[in-house]
């Protein structure tokens, strides 16, 4: 065609374009509508034609169109904007106009294929000369006229430009710049745009209804554009198996170019902006919809997609710097060769898992960063007695908030991602044990950071929703059983975490906003799923015992959250006749018991010790504040030193005090049942028992209880009552066991007018009532009738020879055993005691482990010779 012969068809293509966008404003006189379907639109009658004629210029004339599409795109950056007509070239109307001519222009099959086809649609491949050439950008300008706000936005980005080397032409950045698919999801609602940000001007002086309108506005915009990219997607994926190939080779890139962009500071010269990826696992939730209800077509997801490389292109590799941690350690691969029955499915359900991982899980990541700096800086502004309402600081990120929650916690997407772990869980549960090893650690994190996430940043959107299998995959995964095959301490962890803020019935610890419909099974008439499950009945008791003691090596104050959560599930699990059963047979497993008992205890005794050592130095600072003129006559410096320590103390004290109250009150309801109790009454137990009670008490009611009177003590959890309660009714549970007494008798800790106080004070506030203050007042008598036999017991065996003594603590021992590493003789009970916290010989911190241990027979058989002799002579002196 000679452009001087035709002027009209110089510019036919951008004429196809913009007739293709005009199908968004009135669909009915568009070239795409056809009275008797689509294909006999004008347009499919065009394409028909040209093909007939000469495909080559058929391809030619969809790949000219497409440029003019992608230049309009490359000018949108968000929903809000007007788009490209305005420009040489371009299509009137915003992103969401462009793209709905895309999606028309993919309404016939051959024209979708050719868009697939046209040289931007992938990224150079991997290795190639073209991937290594990099892209330096323009420093961006300020534009005339711009208003104070834009000027300090392009000063910012300017001085972030200043350094940055560019970008590759394989990478995140060139995939929403330089691929059409890239530039199609890049727009959106990002936070950091100031057309969005700006939309939250002093949100902090905004009401939350104007707020809510605001971003329920944009939120609908943003919807409207989602669903014309889903649309454009389907096309695609529906326009042959050459398109669908292209389209999930474009998804294969994508995850790949973007693989660090789940670290906690991404490198944006790497990675893609965080709407991309957004948008990415928008649109493959919406791929995965036709499945995820329906149970047949979700039994075609294959486990072995994880380990077959050639299908997922890397995306899920297991070896070199990029590698996907699997969830078991060295897990043996499949030897069968991958033959799927459906390969779209699996494909689609595991980039989109990976996806979420990219993205949403990131994102809450971040956006929990948010809050917390909006917490913060609240709380710093209320101490200065300043007005949050008028700081710019607090209002510029009040707004960032805003704007991040626009997209992240847009209803829709989130029921969508809901839905999507929960089809994960029924999946992971389902699979066999050694399917299970090779599966990405991430799957069962992410579930577990987005249940957790959405429950406390918007729990209502969880309402109506099926959780079930969520639940059931915690349990199984928590059960001893897969104990080595969940290895990551901090991932089990995360699953009790799951249980305690999703399926802990809501008011049953006070703080749960979680709809109880998510926390009910519908199965069985919406009883709790921890009530119902059977699994659960079966193991979740102990389960929940031995993840007690795994918390401990996820780090000081997260052990305390984790063991607040699992104390509390606890409890609920015993107050049920379902699980009765289940914890009758954890002391059935002494070892195990023991070494969670142990873990009650020096957990108490560490957190009793931070707690009553700075309780005191906040009610010394809090006297020293309440008087202006002695606070305002010390040095400003020293005024900040002491505020920082205090602040220090305030937060240690309100983190360590919650698990402080519920691990008393698990002491107390655990050791109601005989079996357990008896557990505390074993050697290596009952002493360090009896110290930690006595130690908490004498704090309590002893002569120095006043320094714990601190101003407002419910800011800190400090319930110094119900905390008096708890442990005089432990004291009471244990009062007719003569060990206790014993130990009791023997502690540097017992003293008469301190458990006579402690009854006084129980009958006055009427803590115990009934049997249980007759016990625990019974007591004070029976430890004298113990420190007559003990006094008794010391006499005889002050003169003991050396070799009778333990060598740790100087007492007679009972039970001699010879450790073998060191050839030292020791007591059973200290040895024992000693190996439950470190398992080294102490005398020469050779590892050392119960069954190494060797009894002294000999020695025993001397000991009980000597004391035989020794009562018969005391006897013949009338003594």
């Amino acid at each position: 065609m000679m452009p001087d012969l035709f002027e009209l068809g110089i510019d036919g293509t951008l004429q196809l374009a913009r007739c293709l966008s005009a199908s968004a404003l009135d669909p009915t006189s568009s070239i795409t509508f056809g009275l008797s379907g689509p294909s006999t639109s004008f347009y499919s009658c065009l394409c028909d034609e040209l093909l007939s004629q000469d495909p080559g210029s058929f391809e030619s004339v969809i790949a000219d169109t497409v440029s003019h599409f992608t230049k309009s795109l490359s000018k949108c950056d968000t929903v809000l904007d007007g788009g490209g007509g305005s420009i040489e070239g371009g299509i009137d109307g915003g992103g969401m106009v462009i793209v709905s001519g895309l999606k028309e222009l993919c309404s016939h099959k051959k024209a979708a294929a050719c868009l697939t086809r046209v040289p931007s649609f992938l990224l150079p491949a991997e290795g190639s000369e073209k991937s290594k050439e990099r892209v330096t950008p323009p420093v961006p300008t300020l534009p005339p006229g711009a208003s104070a706000q834009q000027q300090r936005f392009f000063r910012m980005v300017q001085a972030m430009s200043a350094g940055r080397s560019g970008y590759l032409r394989r990478s995140g950045p060139a995939l929403e710049k330089d691929t059409l698919l890239g530039l199609v999801l890049r727009i959106g609602l990002p936070m950091e745009n100031p057309a969005v940000s700006s939309s939250f001007q002093n949100a902090a002086s905004r009401t939350m209804k104007d707020v809510k309108q605001g971003i329920e506005g944009m939120r609908r915009q943003l919807r409207i554009y989602q669903d014309k990219c889903n649309e454009l997607v389907r096309a695609l994926v529906t326009a042959g198996a050459d398109a669908r190939g292209q389209v999930m080779n474009w998804i294969i890139d994508a995850l790949l170019v973007n693989i660090g962009a789940d670290a906690m500071r991404p490198d944006r010269s790497k990675v893609s902006n965080a709407q991309t990826l957004l948008n990415l696992a928008v649109v493959l939730l919406k791929l995965c919809e036709p499945f995820i209800s329906d149970e047949k077509k979700s039994a075609l997801i294959n486990p072995g997609f994880a380990s077959f490389a050639e299908g997922h292109g890397g995306v899920f590799i297991t070896m070199g710097d990029n590698a996907v941690p699997r969830l078991a350690e060295n897990p043996v691969m499949p030897s069968e060769p991958y033959k799927p029955k459906n390969s779209f499915i699996p494909q689609c359900f595991f980039f989109t898992a990976r996806a979420l991982h990219l993205s949403v899980v990131s994102g809450s990541s971040y956006h929990m960063g948010i809050l917390r700096q909006v917490n913060n800086t609240a709380w710093q502004l209320r101490q200065r007695n300043e007005n949050a309402q008028s700081d710019p600081n607090f209002n510029h990120i009040l707004s960032m908030q805003y704007a991040n929650e626009v997209s992240l916690l847009a209803p829709e997407m989130i029921a969508d991602t809901l839905r999507f772990l929960n089809l994960t869980a029924r999946f992971l549960v389902r699979i066999d044990d050694s399917q299970l090893a090779l599966m990405p650690e991430h799957f069962v994190d992410d579930i577990c950071d987005l249940t957790t996430f959405i429950s406390r940043v918007e729990p209502k959107t969880m309402q109506g929703l099926d959780l079930g299998n969520i639940f059931k995959m915690v349990v199984k995964l928590l059960s001893p059983k897969y104990a080595h095959t969940v290895r990551n301490y901090n991932l089990r962890a995360k699953l009790g975490d799951v249980l305690y803020e999703v399926y802990l019935p809501p008011n049953v610890d006070g703080s749960s906003s979680v709809p109880r419909s998510v926390s009910c099974d519908p199965l069985t008439g919406g009883q709790p799923y921890l009530l119902s499950d059977a699994s659960a009945q079966e193991t979740l008791a102990p389960s929940l015992l031995l993840l007690y003691g795994e918390v401990e090596h996820t780090g000081y104050y997260e052990k305390m959250s984790h063991r607040a959560h699992i104390a509390a599930l606890l409890k609920y699990l015993w107050e049920s006749t379902e699980h009765r059963n289940a914890f009758r047979r954890i002391t059935q497993n002494k070892e195990s018991f023991i070494k969670f008992a142990n873990g009650i205890m020096n957990e108490t005794n560490s957190l009793i010790a931070s707690v009553m050592e700075k309780l005191p130095e906040i009610r010394r600072v809090q006297v020293q504040m309440a008087n202006p003129q002695q606070w305002a006559a010390l040095p400003e410096e020293q005024r900040e030193t002491i505020t920082s320590r205090h602040e220090e103390n305030e937060r240690d004290v309100e983190r360590a005090l919650p698990l402080c109250n519920k691990t008393l009150q698990m002491l107390g309801y655990l050791n109601t049942d005989d079996d357990i109790r008896n557990l505390f009454l074993l050697e290596e137990m009952c002493s360090r028992l009896v110290n930690m009670l006595l130690h908490v008490l004498t704090k309590l009611v002893g002569s120095k209880g006043l320094e714990l009177k601190v101003d407002n003590p419910e800011n800190y959890n400090f319930r110094p009552k119900e905390m008096l309660r708890d442990l005089c009714a432990i004291f009471a549970s244990f009062s007719s066991a003569h060990e206790f007494q014993v130990e009791c008798a023997k502690s540097g800790y017992y003293n008469t007018d301190l458990m006579t106080k402690s009854v006084k004070t129980c009958r006055k506030l009427n803590l115990l009532t009934g049997e249980s203050m007759e016990l625990f007042e019974s007591l004070a008598e029976k430890v004298k009738t113990a420190s007559k036999h003990v006094g008794d017991d010391d006499a005889l065996v002050a003169d003991a020879p050396d070799e009778f003594l333990d060598p740790l603590m100087c007492t007679f021992m009972k039970d001699p055993v010879l450790l073998p590493t060191s050839g030292t003789v020791i007591d059973r009970s200290t040895i024992m005691q000693h190996l439950l916290n470190d398992p080294v010989d102490p005398f020469n911190r050779k590892p050392l482990t119960v069954d190494m241990i060797i009894p002294a027979t000999e020695l025993k058989e001397k000991m009980e010779n000597w004391l035989e002799e020794k009562r018969s002579a005391m006897s013949t002196q009338g003594v």
